[in-house]
């Protein structure tokens, strides 16, 4: 990302020539210096810039420029407003000026930066920036970035590497890398300059990441394998290495050692969150076919309790309910309420696995209980007039679904659903017209959509 900086015109204090001096003389005017006017208009400048109001600034520093045409701070003052104003040719030309006037002064350089970035002119932002990079090394973060947005990974590849020697480690470099490995033709040489650095310096963890990511990439799972072992031996506490062997121990029919690579993994700050739930779901879709590792899931739901991004208990639930295990569904269901009563999209979902695994006693409770809360829901209704149609309460299950229908507004199975129970209601009720006329209705809707 393109680094930002704040600047001030009080950094240019030093640079306006000369000092204040004040000739005064007899009688009621005062003569006032060049030097005077130059600093109040300067000053005023400033002032006016700060209030966002740039033409009156830009009029006070052309009384600068009058005064001294080859002060380099005018100039870089000029661009700023210009480049307020989104006038990115008169902001080049000014900040050009001022880089020409005093090329070692590294806030000017900075102003042109930003007119290129801003006008994604990325050849000539890698031009000025290289030249930042003599006044501070940070920029060649902002190098990579450019080098990506131009598709010069070659050279991005090459710098991201440097600085994996010489600086902090970056995640935005990390996902830079990742993206130009991905490319067939980058593979081979990283393959043999990762080699070469894991034996030059075996404790640095991201080139064993890198190195599993590309054999597991060109399916070379053997080599990935191999890799993940030696990251596990020269870095012990590695929570990267059990990452990698959670997946090769489930490959390999070897559940504990699997199990044991996730609890670490879990308990990790340092693995992103995406990676674990990746991991959580090819540990359920396991279970799904060896139940009896059904406590180790629990287990493993538990380290997602508090987790702001994912409702766990939620996503599992789905995932049950759609493989038709609904005592599963259930469980989890009732969990995610459990944390979060107020969830209707799990609430939607647990009686619709109670309805399917036909527990109509606890989907009329339940949906009955729930009308008090959230009396404008029409679902609610529907699932307990249904589950009362299916109890025989026909004359329940008719009051509490002619309530709910008003509420359903564009909703057209949902509809359906409700005149189709209607009736059914009407026909336990021995209405024969009614019945007759709540089937036609939904006869109709069907026939509409």
């Amino acid at each position: 990302m393109k680094m930002k900086f704040i600047f001030s015109g009080l950094l240019f204090l030093g640079l306006l020539s000369g000092q204040v001096e004040l000739y005064a003389q007899s009688g009621p005017e005062t003569v006032i210096s060049p030097e005077d006017k130059f600093q109040n208009a300067f000053y005023e400048a400033l002032k006016q810039k700060g209030i966002e109001n740039y033409d009156k600034a830009i009029l006070e520093l052309e009384k600068c420029l009058a005064l001294q045409p080859n002060n380099p701070a005018v100039y870089n003052e000029l661009g700023r407003n210009y480049l307020s104003q989104k006038s990115y040719e008169k902001a080049r030309v000014n900040f050009d000026k001022a880089t020409q006037l005093d090329p070692k002064n590294k806030w000017y350089w900075m102003g042109l930066y930003d007119v290129f970035y801003q006008t994604k002119e990325y050849e000539q932002s890698i031009i000025v920036v290289r030249k930042l990079i003599e006044f501070d090394a940070k920029f060649k973060d902002d190098l990579v970035s450019l080098y990506m947005y131009t598709q010069q990974f070659d050279k991005a590849l090459e710098l991201i590497n440097e600085l994996e020697k010489t600086a902090e480690k970056s995640k935005t470099r990390e996902m830079y890398k990742l993206q130009i490995l991905s490319d067939a033709k980058f593979k081979g040489s990283e393959k043999n300059s990762l080699l070469e650095m894991l034996q030059k310096n075996p404790k640095e963890e991201s080139n064993y990441i890198a190195l599993i990511y590309l054999y597991s990439d060109s399916n070379q799972e053997e080599k990935a394998y191999e890799i993940a072992q030696l990251l596990e031996k020269n870095l012990p506490e590695s929570d990267w290495a059990q990452v990698s062997l959670f997946k090769f121990h489930l490959n390999n029919n070897e559940p504990q050692k699997a199990i044991k690579s996730m609890n670490q993994v879990f308990g990790s700050n340092k693995v992103d969150n995406k990676i674990k739930h990746r991991i959580l779901n090819e540990f359920l879709i396991f279970v799904t076919k060896n139940p009896q590792y059904d406590a180790d899931l629990e287990k493993a739901i538990g380290y997602f309790e508090n987790d702001k991004e994912v409702q766990v208990s939620k996503e599992i639930g789905k995932f049950y309910l759609n493989k038709k295990d609904f005592s599963k569904a259930i469980k989890y269901l009732e969990k995610d309420l459990q944390e979060d009563s107020g969830d209707m999209e799990a609430t939607r979902l647990l009686l619709q696995a109670y309805a399917d695994s036909n527990n109509f006693e606890k989907l009329g409770k339940t949906a009955e209980g729930l009308i008090d809360l959230y009396p404008l829901q029409p679902e609610l209704y529907y699932y307990a007039g249904l589950a009362n149609n299916q109890l025989k309460k026909f004359s329940k299950a008719k009051d509490l679904l002619e309530s709910g229908i008003d509420y359903v507004v564009d909703q057209k199975q949902l509809e359906i659903n409700f005149n189709i129970q209607l009736g059914e209601a009407y026909s336990g009720l021995g209405n024969t017209a009614k019945k007759e006329l709540f089937f036609q209705k939904a006869d109709k809707l069907l026939k509409e959509r």
